[in-house]
């Protein structure tokens, strides 16, 4: 029997969150080229974020009650494909009305893939090491944001806005085949699922008060950290004054700091408590994000050094966040939760997304108005979701002992892989 390490597989896991990182966030530091290039404001880019989040909740929704029923493997990869194509044809968009057609596209499928990664890291890490293997995948936002991201916009600037989503598809193409071929099944949720009515899954999250405040809580730490984010570039750029051809420099910072930080808030959260340092991180993340939309001027140096502190401690919130997410139902439902928690999470963006383009305005000389009170929306939502965090207990008790040998049983600290010699 062949066997993959913990670690190997969470490589592989990250790989693919690392590419579907990468497509997200592109979109925010473009955000000045593409109003620019496809003659929109404020309001219509928002809504090219918002359609990426929105479309991908609306089909976690309609796809949670079924998502417990197959071979984690099989439904990330087809999920992945079709995340692949859904960035080729934002590469092939001509204008904002087709850009915004492949952006749910993208969403659709990639909230999909993040809610199998996060399914399988539930199924395979134990909990006392959960936080960690969160730190690991969270490494991938870092890698996408320090390399990912600049690289793309240096793309952008140089050839078209077009030309990151080319280069990201083609990356993507690369990472599933890798993903086909070393990924093993994961099947062991399956037998203790019930295959013939798959709605039982979604009754039972309904009636359950502690995945009810779970998904309250995912909620609200995306509305804290989120609302500021889609029109950060154009903020950075009209009004703190960062010239645009600096904008990747924030990005790689965010990422380079977080290749350190990640891992460290990860071990933190597993011998400390993950509600303890959750905490900790939304107040400093609080401070920050006031001072970061409510600041004039400022050299470059300085948005650097507030874009690493945001990015360390708003984005770092997630690592404990998503295991206590992890912890809240147990297996046999944990696929389903977690489409779920996607879907949640990703209407609170496209909500965000929206409120960005209500609230702000955008002067003709560039600079953003009212920019501060989403920074003020911000830190109410984080602090909604520290009360909501210390309500969700742990409920992650499994059901009836698999097989030993059976496929996508975690064995000690490997997966076990079916072979044709011992099936």
């Amino acid at each position: 029997m062949k066997q993959l390490s913990e670690r190997t597989l969470l490589f592989l896991l990250a790989a693919v969150q690392f590419t579907h990182i990468v497509d997200f966030m592109l979109m925010m530091p473009l955000g000045p080229q593409l109003m620019r290039d496809l003659h929109i404001g404020p309001g219509r880019f928002s809504a090219l974020v918002a359609a990426y989040t929105v479309s991908s909740g609306v089909f976690g929704l309609l796809a949670a009650p079924f998502i417990d029923r197959f071979d984690r493997r099989k439904l990330l990869l087809f999920a992945y494909g079709g995340f692949i194509f859904g960035t080729l044809a934002c590469a092939m968009s001509g204008n904002a009305t087709t850009l915004l057609l492949g952006r749910a596209l993208s969403g659709t499928f990639g909230g999909l893939s993040l809610a199998m990664v996060m399914s399988i890291i539930g199924d395979v890490i134990p909990p006392e090491r959960r936080a960690r293997a969160m730190g690991l995948i969270m490494a991938a936002f870092s890698a996408a944001a320090a390399l990912g991201v600049p690289f793309g916009l240096k793309l952008a600037q140089t050839i078209r806005w077009e030309a990151p989503f080319f280069g990201l598809a083609g990356i993507a193409v690369i990472v599933w085949t890798i993903v086909f071929m070393r990924l093993p099944a994961v099947r062991g949720h399956l037998h203790h699922h019930d295959q013939n009515n798959p709605m039982r899954a979604i009754k039972e999250l309904l009636r359950d008060a502690n995945a009810g405040r779970a998904l309250l809580f995912m909620t609200a730490t995306v509305l804290g950290h989120f609302a500021i984010i889609p029109l950060l570039s154009p903020y950075l750029v009209g009004n703190v004054g960062l010239p645009e051809k600096y904008l990747f420099l924030v990005y790689m910072t965010g990422g380079v700091v977080t290749v350190f930080s990640a891992p460290i808030i990860g071990r933190l959260a597993d011998s400390h408590g993950r509600k303890k340092v959750f905490t900790i991180l939304v107040v400093v993340a609080s401070a920050v994000t006031l001072i970061l939309t409510n600041v004039g001027h400022l050299p470059v140096w300085g948005v650097l050094v507030l874009a690493g502190a945001f990015f360390i401690f708003a984005s770092g919130r997630f690592i404990p966040g998503q295991a206590i997410m992890t912890l809240a139902v147990p297996s046999s439902r944990r696929g389903a939760f977690m489409s779920l928690s996607g879907c949640a999470r990703d209407l609170a963006m496209g909500l965000s997304s929206s409120l960005g383009g209500w609230v702000v305005t955008q002067d003709v000389s560039g600079r953003l108005d009212n920019f501060n009170r989403l920074g003020w929306l911000a830190v109410a939502a984080a602090v909604v979701s520290v009360w909501l965090a210390l309500r969700v207990s742990v409920n992650d008790h499994q059901h009836a002992p698999v097989p030993e040998g059976a496929p996508g049983v975690l064995s000690g600290t490997v997966l076990e892989i079916p072979t044709p010699e011992n099936g």
